[in-house]
């Protein structure tokens, strides 16, 4: 699995942005997003259980990562158009103010690291890419456990501060003087 102080691999995909037919698909790359921060976070299938509480979840603090200058990307490695049938049938994603990445290929998945050997789908895993393409942070947890955008919120601030922050440093806090 790539890591922190890695460059995030080429990547070129389609991605869902709306339920309307005639705006729904567009192609994402590393340019897309030139100069921000990338937050990706993937998940294992759509149409499943906790993969739309996350969903939801970073979607109800789009604003806040807006306001730091930051790009959420979603994605598994299910088709555009699953995600288009989700999107629309899923009362909590039919809005979502991010893209969904399709990765059906798995190509970027396995460049990143996070194709589950026994799944053969993405992992519930998380990558904050800064302006550079440096990956700055990984998140990864089990299938079955859901993520929690605040903290992701929270370390990029840590990360935008390019300062030490401590154990539970939030926005605002004092941070860390070296001695």
């Amino acid at each position: 699995m790539l890591t922190v102080g890695d460059k995030l691999p080429q990547f070129r995909l389609k991605a869902t942005v709306s339920t309307e037919l005639d705006k729904a698909f567009t192609e994402i790359d590393n340019h897309t997003y030139a100069g921000k921060w990338l937050v990706l976070f993937f998940y294992p299938k759509d149409f499943t259980f906790v993969c739309p509480t996350e969903i939801a979840g970073f979607a109800a603090k789009n604003q806040a990562f807006v306001d730091r200058d930051a790009q959420l990307l979603t994605g598994s490695t299910d088709s555009e158009f699953v995600h288009h049938a989700w999107r629309t049938h899923h009362k909590d994603l039919h809005k979502l103010p991010f893209p969904m990445l399709a990765d059906i290929k798995r190509e970027f998945t396995s460049a990143l690291g996070i194709l589950d050997k026994n799944e053969g789908v993405a992992q519930r895993a998380t990558f904050i890419v800064d302006p550079e393409g440096i990956i700055r942070f990984v998140y990864v947890t089990d299938l079955s456990v859901g993520r929690s955008p605040e903290e992701v919120l929270r370390v990029l601030d840590a990360l935008q501060t390019d300062e030490l922050c401590p154990c539970n440093w939030k926005a605002g806090e004092e941070t860390l003087k070296a001695a």
